[in-house]
């Protein structure tokens, strides 16, 4: 990727200056840096040169050319390119009819102006949100306007606000977003029909989560006269709602992603669209983008059709219905669930056979009061019901993004959203192997194949040994991160050599993109878009920014709910271990909180070695070691902070939990939280 096509390319300014693009990072004590990609320093900004910027903006930074041996070089922002955010959480302060608001939270924000007429129905010194309506060059200040006033009661709420807005994404649509969604119409017309293939006589029905509102994938199944089967997968049909360029389509690339806290979803697209217009839900007619394919028993493709589609879902399936049909060989559509898992089972074997690396990692969910609080914990297990869904999904990615590729205008490949996974960088998994070996596991790592099989005979051998933990958790750490991006290097972790995400356009806006561009292939008209790249990078910074938020939502939730059990004592896992202390995880609870090496000293002084992964004792040799288990008392909970405080319990053998159920609201029923589906791949 050329440094052009990143947005970093130096622009004219004058022969002493010139002009990068990058993210500003403001502290907390208030000193900016801009990171620029493809630089090796951060620039520093001071408070006064930050302009119109706030923490978070992609801003243009004018700097001294050159960099005097090394130092790090001061600039001057002159120019917010994008924001990262336009709503910020704070109180008001009201006096003499004049309204400032003074956002909360770690990073310095500017006080905003507010006009009275502007402020919705807030006294002074309300918790409100205010959306950043303009800040001119000749404005001192920014000006606001309130579009919620929080109630001081709901905390959690407040939290989960605060959260989302920090990342970056709206709390609600506008209202023009709104009027335009419940404008389009609901009905199935006679002219479109005509231009799809009409699969509403093939038996389809979809699985999801319990409750789960937004069905975007159907899968159909039938006997064909050769023997063969045809099954179909079937996507909403969100860019026939969407169109380029619209004011949907602003909404929903400038959110880029649904955000899923445990509490609520916080969706791309408005209800209409994602959980009416486009949710596949049972017994109605609905519009879809297929990839049908004819496969055999023993799991062979024969022939693939990829395609707009008008279907019928016949059923509304629950993961856990499907796993009971899995387990009991009964219930209803029984035949074709049982199919589809044996057929899903040879998918994944073919996939690990071929390079694909068999991470799994746990899943917490909460359960929550009426008033959202914690009352419980659900370690999420995937079943083959997921498993059967993951599969059928992962081989339409595979199938639409390998016949995307091989189109080529002027020889050139298309612009394409594919989503790439690099292999392990060697500076991270040098380290890793040593450790291993130390567990008596060998490593070979003469090409990244043979990493991807010492990987799959590593997890396979470390199950059920006391050292699984630790060697999984790991393993992990030394992937890459998944990407969207034009330049096909392929999925290292799926072991394809073309994928991309296709499968759930309702709540990614990159399968919006790989719709559209699927249908200017099949049409043979295609659009060269010269910004994709652009697009790429904004998903995935989106995409970073809801992980971001979903972590944070999770802390904030298991600090509440292990705030009844302060003085308590848990088993718990060893989980990170830094110059600061180490990070513990409770068994029961999957709750990490922080052992502070102050509270270390009485016993020891401890030095990390990196090398081991562990703190160890100078003077005692003791150990803590990422997988250990060991035994703490939650001591402190602070929410503002989310951040539990844990001490080390002495030479104490592990033992059940003092308290294992809610002191409080303990007849409660638990509420569903919002879910999703789980294909981050």
């Amino acid at each position: 990727m050329s440094k052009k096509q990143q947005g970093t390319a130096p622009q004219k300014k004058s022969s002493h200056v010139q002009v990068l693009k990058g993210k500003l990072d403001i502290s907390r004590s208030g000193m900016g840096f801009v990171m620029v990609e493809g630089q090796e320093k951060d620039i520093m900004v001071k408070p006064n040169d930050f302009g119109k910027a706030f923490h978070g903006d992609t801003v243009r930074v004018e700097v001294p050319k050159g960099n005097g041996f090394g130092k790090r070089v001061e600039g001057k922002i002159i120019d917010v390119a994008e924001r990262k955010q336009s709503e910020f959480v704070g109180n008001i302060e009201i006096n003499n009819n004049i309204a400032f608001f003074v956002a909360g939270g770690e990073k310095p924000v500017p006080d905003f102006y507010i006009p009275i007429e502007k402020i919705n129905g807030a006294t002074n010194g309300d918790r409100v949100v205010v959306k950043l309506t303009k800040w001119d060059k000749n404005d001192k200040k920014p000006l606001g306007e309130v579009i919620t006033v929080i109630k001081a009661e709901d905390e959690g709420d407040l939290a989960m606000k605060e959260i989302l807005i920090q990342a970056g994404f709206p709390l609600s649509f506008e209202d023009e977003v709104l009027k335009v969604a419940a404008g389009l119409p609901d009905t199935i017309s006679r002219e479109e029909t005509k231009k799809r293939k009409d699969c509403r006589d093939i038996l389809t029905f979809t699985i999801d989560p319990a409750d789960a509102k937004d069905f975007d994938d159907a899968i159909s199944i039938r006997n064909l006269d050769n023997g063969n089967y045809e099954i179909g997968v079937h996507i909403a049909d969100v860019s026939h709602f969407v169109t380029p360029d619209s004011i949907l389509d602003k909404a929903a690339y400038a959110r880029a992603t649904s955000v899923y806290l445990p509490d609520r979803v916080n969706p791309m697209l408005p209800e209409r669209i994602s959980n009416e217009l486009c949710s596949l839900r049972p017994n109605e007619d609905k519009y879809t983008f297929s990839v049908i394919f004819q496969i055999t028993n023993r799991a062979e493709i024969k022939h693939k059709w990829i395609g707009r589609t008008i279907i019928h879902s016949n059923h509304r399936f629950t993961y856990e219905e499907v796993q009971e049909t899995i387990e009991t060989k009964d219930g209803l559509h029984f035949k074709p669930i049982l199919l589809l898992n044996e057929l899903a089972k040879k998918f994944r074997k073919e996939r690990f056979d071929n390079g694909a690396i068999n991470f799994s990692s746990t899943e917490v969910r909460f359960q929550l009061d009426e008033k959202g609080k914690p009352v419980g914990v659900v370690v999420k297990e995937s079943k083959d019901a997921h498993k059967l869904i993951e599969e059928f999904m992962l081989l339409a990615n595979k199938t639409v993004a390998e016949y995307v590729s091989k189109i080529k205008i002027n020889k050139e490949p298309i612009p394409f959203p594919y989503r790439i996974h690099d292999k392990p960088d060697e500076e991270k998994l040098a380290p890793f192997v040593a450790f291993a070996r130390k567990f008596g596991y060998t490593f070979n790592i003469k090409d990244e194949n043979q990493v991807a099989a010492s990987f799959n005979k590593l997890l396979k051998d470390v199950q059920g040994k006391p050292e699984q933990h630790v060697l999984e958790q790991l393993g992990i750490r030394t992937m890459a991160k998944a990407i969207y991006t034009t330049d096909n290097i392929g999925h290292y972790g799926l072991g394809f050599e073309n994928y991309c995400h296709f499968t759930s356009p309702i709540r990614r806006y990159p399968d919006v993109m790989v719709h559209r561009i699927l249908q200017q292939c099949l049409d043979k008209n295609v659009k060269l878009d010269k910004k994709m790249e652009e697009k790429c990078k904004h998903c995935s910074d989106k995409e970073r920014s809801a992980m971001e938020a979903e972590r944070a939502g999770n802390k904030y939730k298991q600090v509440e709910y292990m705030q009844q059990f302060i003085g308590d004592e848990f088993e718990a896992v060893v989980s990170g271990v830094y110059t600061f202390g180490f990070w513990a995880e409770t068994v029961l609870h999957k709750c990490e909180g922080l052992v502070s090496l102050r509270d270390l000293s009485d016993y020891d002084n401890f030095e990390l070695d990196q090398t081991d992964y562990s703190l160890v004792g100078q003077r005692t040799g003791k150990k803590f070691r990422i997988g250990d288990k060991v035994q703490v008392k939650v001591i402190a909970a602070n929410l503002t902070k989310r951040q539990l405080d844990y001490e080390w319990v002495i030479d104490k053998p592990g033992k059940p939990a003092k308290n294992t159920e809610p002191k409080e609201n303990k007849a409660t029923a638990p509420k569903k939280a919002g879910s999703k589906k789980t294909n981050k791949k």
